[in-house]
This record gives C-alpha cells, sequence and structure tokens, in this order.
C-alpha cells in the first residue's frame, strides 16, 4: 500500500485547483489522502509566490510542517507552486528540511517524481501545464461549490506583478473541454460553478478561433444541475465587455449578477506606470455601460496604494474615484515591491507607513459604502446558499452577490443544513456581513433572484 498524503494549499483559489488536481493524480495512483499532517508520511505544500509576504508564508508554512518529520510519521517533505518556480534551485540551500520542490510547470508529473530514484531536488521547467476535463480532480471546497479554471498564465505584463515569469504566457482552455468539466462537476452535486483564470475576460483570445467569455457563457449555462456561474478577475478593458457578453448577465438567471474587476488605480500616470492597458475615463465609461445592461449588478474591485510615484494627488483621485463609484465590495492592498519586477526599479517609492495610511484612508470609506448598500436589503427576502455550520451551532451562508472566502456572508437564524438553498429575510446590515431570518427552503431548481422586487 503506498504512503498517505497531507496537501496544505496556500494562496489564490487559482493555486487551489491546482493542488485538487495534485490530489486527483495521486489518489489515481493509489496513495491515500489525509488532511491531518500528523498522519502524513508525505507533505506537500502547494506555495504562492505573488508577493514577499505571500512567499513568507510559504516558508513559514514549510518550517512548521517540517517538524512532523520528528514528531509525526513524514518521510518526504514537498514543496510545490509559484515559490519554487520563482527562486529556483536557491531554495535547495535555504530550506534544506525539502526534498523536493516542484514548479507551476512540474507538479502534474508528482506521481512519477515519487516514484524516481534520483539525487535530484528541484523539477522547474517552463510553464506550459493545462489541465483538462480528464485529468483527476478531487474537490476541497464544500461538494456544492467549486472553481473552474478556463486559461492559465497570463500576458498582460503589469510592471508590478510576478505571474507572467510564475505562470507562463496566457493558455486558454478549449471550450469543449470546459463545458464537459462543469458537467462533471454538476453531475458530482456542484450547484455554484466560479469560472478564474489570471484574467478571465481575456478567454480564448490566444486561440484565435472566436472563443470567447460570452460563448463560453451560453455553453455552461445549458449545463443540467448549475445554479449559479460567478465571473472572478475580469480584466477591465472595454472591449472585452461586449454587448452580447453584457446581455448574457442580465438575461441569464444561472450567471450570477456579480463581477470582480481588478482595476488597481484610476490616475492615468499611475495606470500607466503599471503597464495596466486602460485609462480612468475608460474605466469610468466601462462601469456605466456595466450597470447600465445590468443595473442590480454587484461590483467588486481592487486597488494598489503606495505604487511609485503616487503622491497626494493621485491617491485623492483614487479616492474621488471609490466614492463616486461606490463598489460593492472593495479589496485595497500596498504596493509590495517585487525583486526583478519592472516597478520595483522605479523612482519615488512611497514610505511603508503612507501606505499604511491610505490603505486605511480607502478602506473606513468602502466600510460606509457598503453599510450604506446593506443596509438597504432590511427586510427584503432574498436567496442563500447556506454554506456551513459551525461548532455552536451557528449557521453562514451567501447571496449570489458574495463570493466565498473574500466577500462577507449572511448569518441565519433557523434550521437548515449546508448545501440547502433557503429563502431569508435581511433583519440586520454589517458592513461585510449580514442576519436574516429563514423564511423557507426552496425545492425548485429554478435560478431565483430576489424577491419583491430587490
Amino acid at each position: 500500500m503506498k504512503e498517505t498524503v497531507c496537501l496544505v494549499s496556500l494562496g489564490c483559489p487559482k493555486n487551489l485547483v491546482d493542488s485538487e488536481v495534485m490530489l486527483g493524480l495521486l489518489a489515481k495512483e493509489g496513495y491515500s489522502l489525509t488532511t491531518d499532517p500528523s498522519k502524513a508520511e508525505i507533505l506537500i505544500v502547494n506555495t504562492c509566490s505573488f508577493i514577499q509576504d505571500a512567499s513568507q508564508e510559504a516558508i513559514d508554512t514549510v518550517l512548521t510542517l517540517s517538524r512532523y518529520k520528528k514528531e509525526g510519521h513524514c518521510q518526504r517533505l514537498i514543496v510545490s507552486g509559484c515559490l519554487p518556480q520563482r527562486y529556483g534551485k536557491a531554495l535547495e540551500k535555504e530550506l534544506p528540511e525539502v526534498d523536493f520542490f516542484l514548479g507551476t510547470g512540474a507538479f502534474q508529473n508528482l506521481p512519477r517524481i515519487l516514484t524516481q530514484r534520483t539525487h535530484e531536488k528541484s523539477y522547474l521547467s517552463s510553464a506550459a501545464f493545462l489541465y483538462d476535463e480528464k485529468t483527476p480532480r478531487i474537490l476541497s471546497t464544500p461538494s456544492f461549490t467549486a472553481y473552474l479554471k478556463i486559461a492559465e498564465g497570463c500576458s498582460k505584463f503589469c510592471t508590478f506583478c510576478t505571474v507572467p515569469k510564475i505562470r507562463g504566457a496566457y493558455r486558454s482552455r478549449r471550450l469543449p473541454s470546459v463545458r464537459r468539466e462543469a458537467e462533471k462537476l454538476a453531475a458530482q452535486g456542484v450547484q455554484e460553478l466560479i469560472l478564474i483564470a489570471q484574467d478571465t475576460t481575456a478567454y480564448g483570445e490566444d486561440l484565435r478561433d472566436g472563443t470567447n467569455l460570452e460563448k463560453l457563457l451560453k455553453a455552461l449555462v445549458g449545463v443540467n444541475g448549475l445554479r449559479w456561474i460567478r465571473i472572478l478577475y475580469a480584466y477591465p478593458k472595454t472591449l472585452y465587455f461586449t454587448e452580447g457578453l453584457l446581455e448574457i448577465f442580465s438575461r441569464e438567471k444561472k450567471v450570477c449578477p456579480y463581477l470582480d474587476l481588478p482595476i488597481q488605480h484610476t490616475d492615468d500616470a499611475i495606470l500607466k506606470r503599471m503597464g495596466r492597458k486602460s485609462k480612468g475615463e475608460e474605466t469610468r465609461n466601462l462601469i456605466r455601460k456595466i450597470r447600465a445592461f445590468v443595473p442590480e449588478i454587484s461590483l467588486r474591485s481592487s486597488f494598489i496604494v503606495g505604487f511609485p510615484g503616487e503622491g497626494e494627488a493621485e491617491f485623492n483621485a483614487l479616492f474621488e474615484f471609490v466614492e463616486e463609484t461606490q463598489f460593492d465590495h472593495l479589496g485595497v492592498f500596498k504596493y509590495s515591491r517585487e525583486e526583478g519586477t519592472p516597478a520595483s526599479r522605479l523612482p519615488n517609492q512611497v514610505p511603508e507607513e503612507v501606505k499604511e495610511e491610505r490603505l486605511g484612508i480607502l478602506m473606513e470609506r468602502q466600510r460606509k459604502i457598503s453599510l450604506k448598500k446593506h443596509r438597504r436589503i432590511i427586510g427584503k427576502s432574498v436567496e442563500v446558499l447556506v454554506e456551513e455550520k459551525d461548532q455552536k451551532g451557528t449557521l453562514k451562508g451567501r447571496l449570489e452577490t458574495q463570493a466565498p472566502e473574500i466577500d462577507g456572508c449572511v448569518f441565519l437564524e433557523g434550521e437548515a443544513r449546508p448545501g440547502d438553498w433557503v429563502i431569508a429575510r435581511i433583519t440586520q446590515a454589517h458592513p461585510y456581513d449580514l442576519v436574516g431570518e429563514i423564511e423557507r427552503h426552496r425545492k425548485d431548481k429554478v435560478p431565483w433572484r430576489t424577491e419583491h422586487g430587490a
């Protein structure tokens, strides 16, 4: 019997899908899986290295798990993903506790590497692997929700970003493959499908055969069993947002009225230094266009504060944009000076304390915006997907305008089980979460949004 494996996945949902593929490949070869690192003979840490904080978290996790070589059953410790792809063989000296390092272009070969008798420790081939519907995969999300990666890599080359170097050029999966995987996931009981890529709106651009996100969504809404289809990481480029795509958001009830647009900044000079392919006014016009087609849409965005050259005027422009746009959800991040990126060599780097102050100012404003928006829902009946019931018996769920992990939740009063779909009346509003009372359970399979004109 082969060894028992425990895998710890760090970073974004895109990384999580890679972790699920590794688990699927190992299970297919007869390895046993556990979530308890003390019981595992093989420990794997699938790492993120997008920014220094993520790299440090990865290293700390590796060092913490390495103690199981002495205290537990661990015989081999493996580090995979972005950290080894970014730093290469230098990690062999820095982390001697690790037996193998697998980059983003080699993790799919893990079962074969485990059976090899070799002194080689690092496997760092260029990132070219693209999984498909036939690739084994074991979901680590709740059984009713799954991420579906529609493309890999990135070809945008923003000056602050390490992803193209770590993940390679943008590579779209073929539409029939994505559709078949969606059907497979739905047959397993998945009802919420979350489409992810480094840039979901660029889907199909590299295939040069007319494939695009609009055509993909038209194919996916026909998959039986799916109730919600959600889009993350949509690059805010007007060209991508055709009337046809926006009509799908408006017309197709399975497509959540939710869009994640990582805008990063709105000052034209900052955007140019960032290497972004848009300008502030173009972004404003795009948001107006989206809201004209889908008035009820929930918009999430992310911004970077403290980018090199961001003075008071540039930050004030960003603040005014947030005030003007009234996003439903917002993430703000301090610029991280990443070694090897063009932005790290730019003049006028912003002091850390200024970044911290600006982050606080922006998030405090967004907190008030979010609270105001949530208060408008009080008294309305909404559909909620019940996600979990904690040890104290507290029920938590999400609206179709809330993505898992990043957008808050609905605390529910009443009786339900994870995976149930319920109608709840919202009774309390907080900046990031809501409270509701369950009115009834939904038994039908018809996608549904909000009652009473919400």
